[in-house]
């Protein structure tokens, strides 16, 4: 099988749940799964299951996964011809697109000048302008630095503050009043500059609880370009998504028909290749494109479930130079996908993160379940990267069937030695506003009550303290040990 493919191996430039989540694609094509790593993820279920791990190096763990330099040097001595981003880090890199492509190596993404078009949210946002596509009112940065606060506040508030080359939600700033504006400006510039090493900016009018929208594409180096159809995301904290549906339950067919091919011309008019994510902001009747993810995205399992594609696998493909696998007609949805990103977090303490070693773990199965995970019991949970541990996917006939699945799922998920987010998001899920679809971008800040722990009384407080105590070590062996006295009978029996 290796033989149908311009490469033996491919490296994957990434940790967690995604770098074993390509691992898995990769060794399926019949080629060998190199993955890098920093020492603290040695013992991770990818390295692992990987054919060979590369260990690379960082004054911290992030630092190590953004050398580019080191990984393409990784991947040369290890005999691979192509490297796989996953997201974040460097996936939206068009530096170390072109560093691979110098190298000899294939990119399993975009073209170092598509990432720079499309990656970069300034140049993106004014090449979607001129080509007609519906875009929010906005000021650029980069038109004119020392004028920028002013026509920033000219485009009206409430007003949205957000880094060019951003991403995640880092360095994004709601602006209500006009007399904070030039603050959270230098606010944003600061998280923008340490988050992604710029800190360029542009602001747009921000849409009060808007639903967020988001359009799975996928071109191939032969002109033809499909959509997969919508996911809809928005469920957010901090502006970073939780949960991901589709379809989206608000969409009629006639719009979802317009704003998928909307998103297939963006697409297409800026050349695009391999996989990548046309995002829009909805609300008052109309949707504005909002950015394009030149990558993979987190959420990309429920757009698999529906339609039975796996996009690794057509990443693959379009970077070794095949023609897609499939028309648009033949991507026809089946059923509805929900995705629920399980994070170690406090959701009740304001989504802060959580640390702690993974004491035990039990992923649900069943038929409609999946689990993409990136952690094993015995592993420690650090603060050093993303709190996101593993992401579980339901697919069912109906939006309901999906719904009363998930609910099942997550009462038989167990993760045990740092606080999560699987609790909050039973909660979630019970809400009868979710149950409706009446879910926008504040809806968690419209419903404090379900991040909020229920209270627990004290009879049920009293019999979880004896638990706990009982099950510590120091207790069990004061109540086990054998009195001196007794013990000095040795064998003696009655």
């Amino acid at each position: 099988m290796q033989q149908e493919w311009p490469f033996a191996a491919v490296l994957i430039a990434n940790r967690g749940e995604i770098a074993l989540r390509i691992v898995r694609t990769v060794q399926r094509l019949g080629l060998r799964a190199v993955v890098v790593h920093h020492a603290v993820d040695a013992g991770s279920p990818a390295v692992r299951r990987a054919d060979l791990g590369v260990e690379i190096h960082g004054a911290t763990p992030v630092a190590a996964y953004l050398d580019g330099a080191q990984i393409v040097a990784a991947a040369l001595a290890a005999g691979a011809g192509a490297v796989h981003p996953g997201y974040g880090f460097l996936s939206e890199n068009a530096g170390f697109a072109r560093a691979c492509r110098d190298a000899g190596l294939v990119f399993i993404g975009p073209t170092p000048e598509v990432i720079e078009r499309m990656g970069d949210k300034v140049t993106a946002r004014a090449f979607v302008e001129r080509g007609g596509f519906p875009v929010a009112p906005s000021a650029i940065e980069d038109d004119d630095p020392g004028s920028f606060t002013e026509r920033a506040a000219a485009v009206g508030f409430p007003l949205l503050i957000k880094p060019a080359a951003g991403g995640g939600g880092k360095g994004m700033r709601i602006v209500r009043d006009p007399a904070l504006l030039a603050g959270e400006i230098e606010r944003a510039r600061s998280e923008g500059q340490r988050y992604f090493g710029d800190g360029r900016l542009y602001a747009e009018v921000f849409v009060e609880n808007p639903r967020h929208i988001e359009v799975q594409v996928l071109g191939d180096a032969h002109g033809h370009v499909v959509h997969l159809h919508e996911r809809e995301c928005s469920v957010q904290r901090r502006f970073q998504k939780i949960v991901e549906e589709t379809p989206s339950p608000m969409l009629t067919p006639a719009l979802r028909r317009e704003i998928c091919s909307v998103a297939a011309g963006i697409a297409r008019s800026a050349g695009y290749t391999n996989a990548g994510t046309v995002e829009f902001i909805f609300g008052g009747g109309k949707f504005y494109f909002l950015e394009m993810n030149t990558r993979l995205q987190v959420e990309h399992p429920v757009t698999e479930e529906v339609l039975g594609v796996d996009l690794v696998e057509q990443q693959v493909r379009v970077a070794a130079g095949k023609p897609l696998a499939f028309t648009q007609e033949e991507l026809q949805p089946r059923g509805h996908a929900i995705e629920f990103r399980i994070y170690a977090e406090d959701a009740s303490g304001g989504y802060l993160p959580t640390t702690g070693s993974i004491l035990a773990l039990h992923e649900p199965q069943g038929p409609g379940i999946r689990v993409d995970s990136g952690v094993r019991a015995g592993q420690d949970v650090t603060a050093a990267f993303d709190p996101m541990l593993a992401k579980l996917i339901v697919h069912a006939p109906t939006r309901d069937a999906a719904i009363a699945l998930a609910q099942r799922a997550l009462h038989d998920y167990v993760l045990l030695g740092c606080k999560t987010n699987i609790g909050f998001l039973q909660r979630l899920l019970a809400h009868p506003a979710f149950g409706a679809g009446a879910i926008h971008t504040g809806f968690l800040d419209a419903h404090p009550e379900v991040a909020a722990e229920p209270a627990i009384g004290p009879a049920t407080l009293h019999k979880l303290l004896a638990v706990a105590a009982l099950a510590s070590r120091p207790l069990r062996d004061a109540a086990d040990a054998v009195p001196a006295l007794h013990a000095a009978i040795g064998a003696w029996r009655n």
